[in-house]
């Protein structure tokens, strides 16, 4: 049987297409730019020659650089200020005949319409985008421009829409991809909590079937049954509320138990480069089952990545302690971390690797070590949030 799967994003019309999130508040470069252009647009129209309407051209050029501070969170009436003033010189140069009203820092409205195509709604991108083509077009009858200027002038508003569009297009693939990288580290967990609740729902049956053959004969026997049932059936429900929003596949797992801090001494090697050096310390043995599992786990990926990217690395150090109501795993290697500082942005792996300790109430992080070489370090709860 052949199983189709629907693609969870579905497509839509330009029309139907929400602005983007992750638009950012406004910071000091929206107002460094902000001043930039002001003091652009008041010294132009202080010092160049033949500028007709002087003190009102460079009143309106002040009055639209104000609007680059709402290019992000109101795209579209940015654009219809900012590309309106611009068709107000563009109107009263057709009824006067008067040329050379513009100035040169007006092409901010170009910043606007990067930020209508990249932060706008596709319903804004279509009206913003038809409003600022009759401009153009009424500026270049205007100007009688050329076939040169013509062509120039669309090429460079096709440019920056174009651009526009390929960050917007970016920006959206990251986060699909980032998307995909939680559902499969919960699919994970989930598949991992599956497996640990068939092995206590297994223990449970055991015991409810030795409680039924003793519960005739010695019944203070069958009373520590019942306590060892409720106990397991207790931790099994905790387990169970910790991941309950996690969502998962209906394929087929092994019903075994994951491994867990007990199965890392498994992970070292000597006979290697790098070696691998396993560590133990304090009581680990009564952590609820996904977080043994994720300690597990982000062992092995930290080791993992230590062989594959860790140059000129001799030894991976493997160190797992409990400190009161936590665990803390810290794994180390001892090679050079230059070219791993070359990219700034973590891997997707290790954005997986955080996604999991975060989903059960405990942090991540990863960076160069202070001695050198590259400390992966997570802290979990000992019981995972419910």
């Amino acid at each position: 049987m052949v199983t189709v799967r629907r693609s969870v994003w579905p497509e839509r019309s330009l029309w139907q297409e929400p602005r983007p999130a992750g638009a950012a508040p406004v910071g000091r470069l929206d107002r460094v730019l902000v001043g930039v252009f002001a003091v652009a647009a008041l010294v132009e129209g202080v010092a160049r020659p033949n500028l007709a309407w002087r003190p009102v051209v460079t009143v309106l050029a002040l009055a639209l650089v104000p609007t680059l501070l709402w290019r992000r969170s109101r795209p579209l009436t940015a654009v219809l200020i900012g590309w309106g003033v611009v068709g107000l010189l563009s109107v009263a140069q057709l009824v006067t005949g008067v040329r050379d009203v513009g100035l040169f820092s007006m092409m901010a409205v170009l910043f606007l319409l990067f930020s209508l195509v990249r932060w706008g709604s596709g319903r804004e991108i279509v009206l913003g985008a038809a409003f600022v083509t009759v401009v153009v077009a009424l500026g270049m009858l205007v100007g009688a421009a050329g076939r040169a200027d013509v062509f120039g002038g669309t090429v460079l508003l096709l440019l920056v829409v174009a651009l526009a569009a390929v960050f917007r297009y970016r920006a959206d693939l990251v986060r699909r991809q980032l998307s995909e990288i939680r559902n499969e580290e919960r699919v994970a967990l989930a598949r991992e909590l599956h497996d640990t609740v068939a092995h206590h729902v297994s223990a449970i049956a055991v015991q409810a079937q030795a409680g039924r053959v003793v519960a005739g004969t010695q019944p203070e026997k069958a009373v520590e049954v019942l306590a060892a049932i409720e106990s397991e059936a207790s931790r099994t429900l905790a387990e169970m509320r910790s991941m309950v929003r996690v969502l998962r596949e209906e394929d087929a797992v092994d019903y075994a138990p994951q491994p867990g801090v007990a199965d890392l001494p498994a992970l070292a090697r000597a006979d290697a480069m790098p070696t691998v050096e396993v560590s133990l310390d304090g009581s680990l043995s009564q952590l609820a089952r996904p977080v043994d599992a994720a300690l597990y786990r982000l062992a092995q990926e930290s080791v993992t990545n230590a062989v594959r990217h860790a140059r000129s690395a001799t030894r991976v150090g493997i160190d797992v302690c409990r400190e009161g109501d936590a665990v803390r795993l810290r794994v180390t290697d001892d090679g050079e971390t230059e070219p791993r500082l070359a990219t700034p942005e973590p891997g997707f792996g290790l954005l997986g690797m955080a996604e999991r300790a975060q989903l059960l109430g405990g942090s991540l992080t990863a960076g160069p070590g202070p001695d050198g070489g590259w400390v992966v370090e997570a802290v979990l709860p000992v019981e995972a949030e419910a």
